[in-house]
């Protein structure tokens, strides 16, 4: 079996070396200047700490279209057909590509690996085909699912949603494949699967049952629990928040209404977040808001790593490479105890005009140094301690005295009044925000 996998390995890339750190004085464009991989960062390696994992579907299947424009990508490996032989020789690509830029970690969506063919059953039969190959490449490179998701957005039967369909018969469809999904990622050892509601949504009230549509999309997450504890998967189910396009408005909208939905449905307790810095920025957010909602809630699971065009309206999915950006990402993870099942994916294509195969190399050498840039930035603030020990002080007047007690309800209105009463006007401090904003800048 061994001799097989190795003479179908592919040769996609022979002219470019495996990526190694050379660090910042290195002038390579194929080497990492600040991810060193086995460096150590406050007690765990920058790989434990970043957990990189790859998107198949941008990696893969980007075609380098846009709303405009027809897709520039050449990918001499693929024969651009819909067969089950196109698409094993792909993941064989992919993983050749995994092995060359030392990544540990990759996450697709059922549709991405294997063609949709023209019923469910057929459907699943390539997808178990081609999920074969990808278990092989897995025990031949050593690499890890991250997580997996059923595409329920590309197809027409979806155009009005999956889970909160008006369709009873397009809800079934979608239910059956989050089944063979989740099998697969059980299959595979993924170690999480990810609902995301590419249509979960609707364009006009005016047609919409908005407390049966929310109520149906409970019930198939409720289904999904029961099916992972039947066939025994024990890794994290996340959901994806994302506010519109192509929706005008989606039900998971932002991480405090994706919490909402969970708590009003009892599913907290199964589900975590996973974040995208291209989604917040179109929910009117930072990235950092959205990570310090999940967090504080105990929810942040896992991170989508990209970027957005902010004088676009839409989801470019470009890769990151502002180290503020990163900086402030890896400050809410390490505040949280840093990524235990989850990890930072590349859910971020190259431009358009960004067309050869090299090009995604550049693109995943510069997100994974950004991100190796915040975790050291972001652990050096930390252990710095200026910036904790000031949100400490600001909070002071909690710790003892009126604001304890507020704080342990043991007091009233009445209480209150009569304690103003006797201290008279407050007397506020400043925010410094103009001198956490240069602290910030003094490790950057």
């Amino acid at each position: 079996m061994q001799s097989n996998i190795i003479e179908t390995t592919t040769n996609y890339f022979t002219d470019i070396p495996k990526i190694k750190y050379e660090g910042a004085g290195s002038r390579n464009p194929f080497a990492f200047k600040h991810y060193n991989p086995e460096e150590y960062i406050g007690g765990k390696s920058m790989r434990e700490h970043l957990r990189f994992a790859v998107s198949y579907w941008h990696t893969m299947r980007g075609a380098g279209a846009d709303p405009f424009g027809e897709g520039t990508a050449s990918m001499p490996w693929d024969d651009h057909s819909n067969s089950v032989e196109n698409a094993q020789k792909r993941a064989r690509v992919f993983f050749e590509f995994l092995e060359k830029i030392d990544a540990d970690y990759y996450c697709f969506h059922d549709r991405d690996i294997a063609p949709e063919l023209n019923d469910l059953a057929a459907s699943n039969k390539a997808l178990d085909a081609v999920v074969a190959t990808l278990k092989e490449e897995q025990a031949r490179t050593g690499k890890k699912l991250l997580w997996g998701t059923a595409c329920l957005f590309t197809h027409k039967r979806y155009m009005h949603g999956a889970g909160t369909s008006c369709s009873a018969d397009a809800f079934a469809y979608g239910a059956s494949q989050v089944k063979k999904a989740m099998e697969v990622t059980h299959e595979l050892g993924g170690e999480g699967y990810v609902f995301w509601g590419g249509r979960e949504g609707y364009s006009t009230l005016l047609n919409t049952d908005m407390k049966r549509e929310l109520d149906h999309l409970a019930k198939l997450l409720h289904m999904a629990v029961d099916y992972k504890k039947e066939i025994g998967f024990e890794g994290q189910f996340y959901i994806e928040p994302k506010p519109k396009e192509p929706t005008t408005h989606q039900y998971d909208t932002d991480s405090a209404t994706c919490l909402n939905f969970l708590r009003e449905y009892d599913l907290l307790d199964h589900f975590k977040l996973n974040i995208e810095t291209n989604h917040a920025t179109l929910a009117g957010h930072t990235m950092q808001h959205e990570l310090r909602v999940a967090a504080s809630a105990n929810a942040l699971g896992s991170i989508d790593a990209n970027t957005g065009d902010p004088l676009l309206g839409w989801d470019t999915d470009q890769f990151p490479t502002d180290i503020y950006l990163t900086t402030h990402t890896m400050l809410e993870v390490l505040r949280m105890g840093g990524l235990t099942t989850g990890g930072l994916n590349f859910d971020a294509k190259k431009r358009r005009e960004s067309f050869e195969p090299v090009d995604l190399f550049h693109a995943h050498i510069g997100g994974m140094d950004a991100f190796a840039r915040g975790l050291k930035i972001a652990h050096a603030i930390l252990e710095d301690g200026r910036l904790a020990d000031f949100v400490k002080n600001r909070y002071s007047t909690w710790d003892s005295g009126i604001g304890q007690k507020i704080e342990a309800g043991t007091v009233s209105f009445a209480d209150l009044e009569k304690y103003t009463l006797e201290k008279g006007e407050v007397k506020l401090e400043s925010g410094r925000q103009e001198m956490l904003e240069n602290l910030i800048n003094e490790y950057i």
